[in-house]
C-alpha cells in the first residue's frame, strides 16, 4: 500500500428481506431518471441492487400504452435484484398496483413516504403521510399483505414533516410499526419534508435511527456527491447501507469508486473512452424502450451530467444541451470523445 492510498474498510452485509446484497451501495429512486437504463449502467458499474423512479398507483394501476409498459413494466435480465417505488394516497388503492409490479418482475416493492415536492403533498402523497401515521402505516399492512411474501416490502422515509418533537415522535412511530407490520428495511432521508432539497441533510439523526432500529436494516440517504461521502456515511451512522441519488445522475462510476475506495484502492476516474462508451450504451439502451423518434431526450437530460467527468465539462455539457437531433448528438461524441482525445 502507498503512503497516499486510503485505508480499506469492512463493509457491512446489506440484507434486504431474502435478497443478499454485493456491497451496501444501492441506486435510489429517482424520478424522471432512475429508467431501465440507468439502472442497467449502475449494476454493470458496482450497484448492488437499484429502485425504479416513483410510480403513482393510479398511473400503475391505469396505464395502457405500450410506450409506457416498455419503460415501467419491463425488468432486464441483468437488473436484479431491483426494486420498484410506489406512492399514493388511500391505502385500499395500493393493492393492485403492488400486484401488478409484482408481475412485472420486480423483485421488492418500497413505500415512498419521503418525496417533498408540492404535487406530492397537494395530493396527500408521497412526505404526507409522515404527518398522519395511522393512515401511513395502514399502507404498509395493505402491501405487505398483498405482495408475496418471499418478496421484501420496504420504506423510505424523511426524518419528519419538519423539526417538531411531534414529528420526531411520528417518525419513529411509523418506523417501529412498519418493522413490525413486516418490512424488510426503511431507507432514511436526513431531511425533512420542509427542507426539500435546501440545507443540510442530518447524518446524526441517522446515527440516532439506526442505534434505535437494533439489528433492524437501515440504509442512509441525503448528500452523497462521492464515494468519500458513501463511505464517510456508513462510518459516521452505523447505517446498513445507502442509497445513491442525485451524485449517480450521468455517474454510474460512483459505484465502483465506492467499491475501490472501500477496497483501500484510489477511485479510478472513467476515462474519455469510457465516458464515450457509456454514453453509447446508454443511447443503446433507450433505443430498445423509446425507439429512434423517442432516445434523445431523456439522454440529454443525463448526457449534461455525465459531461462533468470530461476535461472540457462547460463546453461538453452546452454542446450536449444544443444537440436536438441525433446527428447532432453523434457530431457531439465525435467532436469530444474522439481521436483529439485519443479515442478510436
Amino acid at each position: 500500500m502507498t503512503p497516499d492510498a486510503p485505508l480499506a474498510v469492512k463493509l457491512p452485509t446489506l440484507r434486504v428481506g431474502a435478497l443478499r446484497l454485493e456491497s451496501p451501495f444501492v441506486q435510489a429512486a429517482l424520478s424522471g431518471y432512475s429508467d431501465r437504463p440507468m439502472r442497467v449502467l449502475a449494476r454493470r458499474h458496482g450497484a448492488a441492487y437499484t429502485v425504479h423512479e416513483v410510480l403513482i398507483d393510479r398511473f400503475v394501476r391505469e396505464v395502457r400504452s405500450a410506450s409506457a409498459r416498455a419503460r415501467h413494466f419491463v425488468v432486464g435480465d441483468e437488473e436484479h435484484p431491483v426494486g420498484a417505488q410506489l406512492m399514493g394516497s388511500e391505502p385500499a388503492e395500493f393493492p393492485a398496483a403492488a400486484e401488478r409490479l409484482v408481475e412485472a418482475g420486480y423483485d421488492a416493492i418500497d413505500i415512498n413516504f419521503g418525496c417533498p415536492v408540492r404535487s406530492a403533498m397537494g395530493g396527500c402523497r408521497g412526505g404526507y403521510h409522515l404527518g398522519q401515521p395511522d393512515v401511513a402505516l395502514d399502507i404498509v399492512r395493505t402491501v405487505r399483505r398483498t405482495v408475496p411474501e418471499h418478496l421484501p416490502v420496504t420504506v423510505k422515509m424523511r426524518r419528519g414533516i419538519d423539526d417538531t418533537e411531534a414529528s420526531r415522535t411520528s417518525f419513529f412511530r411509523i418506523l417501529d410499526g412498519a418493522f413490525d407490520a413486516g418490512v424488510a428495511a426503511v431507507t432514511v432521508h436526513g431531511r425533512t419534508v420542509e427542507q426539500k432539497y435546501v440545507g443540510p441533510s442530518s447524518w446524526p439523526f441517522l446515527r440516532d435511527v439506526k442505534a434505535h432500529a437494533g439489528d433492524r436494516t437501515i440504509l442512509g440517504s441525503g448528500d452523497l456527491f462521492s464515494a468519500e461521502d458513501a463511505i464517510r456515511m456508513l462510518a459516521e451512522t452505523g447505517v446498513d447501507g445507502v442509497t445513491l441519488a442525485r451524485g449517480a445522475i450521468g455517474n454510474p462510476w460512483i459505484f465502483r469508486s465506492c467499491l475501490e475506495l472501500a477496497a483501500g484502492r484510489v477511485p479510478t476516474p472513467p476515462s474519455i473512452s469510457e465516458q464515450r462508451e457509456v454514453l453509447e450504451a446508454h443511447r443503446d439502451l433507450l433505443l430498445e424502450i423509446h425507439g429512434e423518434r423517442g432516445w434523445l431526450t431523456p439522454l440529454r437530460r443525463h448526457a449534461v451530467k455525465y459531461a462533468r467527468h470530461h476535461p472540457d465539462g462547460n463546453a461538453v455539457r452546452d454542446a450536449f444541451g444544443r444537440a436536438h437531433a441525433p446527428e447532432a448528438f453523434a457530431a457531439v461524441l465525435e467532436q469530444f470523445y474522439g481521436s483529439e482525445y485519443g479515442v478510436g
